[in-house]
């Protein structure tokens, strides 16, 4: 992940990723990023008909939806992982988004460890409107403590079972940095962020302050979930964005 395309048909720039999701976006001048969460997550399918609708509403083509937000019911094996993201990505083809043979669109996918959902769901997603003085908006793509690009996750998770502080640590040191590189290929950083998700079901305590605090990546607060990552073996994850319009449908 290193190459920032221009999406120009949806409206946002994107850093080149991986088959299911990009690094990251950011909206393209002359127009600005608005995120909806749903008040409940939503079925895929019921999902993205909501989002089809609401892009409509608001005048726009459907290659304007640039990030989504999921949640799945618990951790998949590599290859049900692969599959689910056979079949997300369908939607995605039908609406244009990958007629480039890129996937352009922001992604996090993540699993409540209490009162998950039966299915794999849609919590909230982004898209682009036209706005001709709007800030800068962005969303970087959520990151566990895996390095993008392999095959197969297990063999190159960062201290991959050790859930002592030291290695909880080293996971957290990991993923803050990717956040860090993600946004900066986008021209932002932490200080830009309007809010900075983290996932994960372990203490956070013992490294807050120094690994997250200290480097400002809680300036806006840190919303903490108490999810899992989508992939087992996978404990610490995180994600942000810097939207001024935000809204619950």
């Amino acid at each position: 992940m290193g190459e920032v395309i221009d999406f120009q048909s949806g409206g946002y720039r994107f850093i080149k990723g991986v088959t299911q999701y990009s690094g990251g976006v950011a909206a393209l001048p002359g127009f600005r990023l608005e995120r909806v969460r749903f008040a409940t997550p939503l079925p895929l399918k019921e999902g993205f008909a909501q989002i089809k609708e609401i892009i409509g509403a608001a005048g726009r083509p459907l290659t304007a939806f640039a990030a989504c937000e999921l949640r799945s019911p618990a951790p998949f094996t590599e290859e049900g992982f692969v599959a689910f993201n056979s079949s997300y990505t369908e939607t995605l083809k039908a609406w244009g988004l990958i007629d480039t043979g890129l996937n352009p669109v922001a992604r996090s996918n993540v699993c409540p460890q209490v009162t998950p959902p039966l299915v794999p769901s849609i919590y909230a997603f982004s898209y682009t409107v036209h706005s001709a003085e709007a800030a800068p908006s962005f969303v970087v793509s959520g990151s566990a403590e895996v390095p993008e690009g392999h095959a197969a996750y297990r063999d190159h998770i960062i201290n991959r079972g050790d859930l002592s502080p030291a290695g909880l640590r080293a996971k957290a040191q990991f993923v803050l940095a990717e956040m860090e590189r993600r946004s900066g290929l986008l021209g932002f950083g932490w200080k830009d962020a309007t809010a900075v998700q983290v996932y994960t079901i372990h203490n956070l305590h013992p490294f807050l302050a120094d690994e997250i605090v200290k480097r400002g990546a809680a300036s806006a607060g840190l919303t903490w979930h108490f999810n899992n990552p989508p992939v087992l073996d996978l404990e610490y994850e995180m994600d942000l964005r810097g939207i001024a319009v935000e809204h619950v449908a």
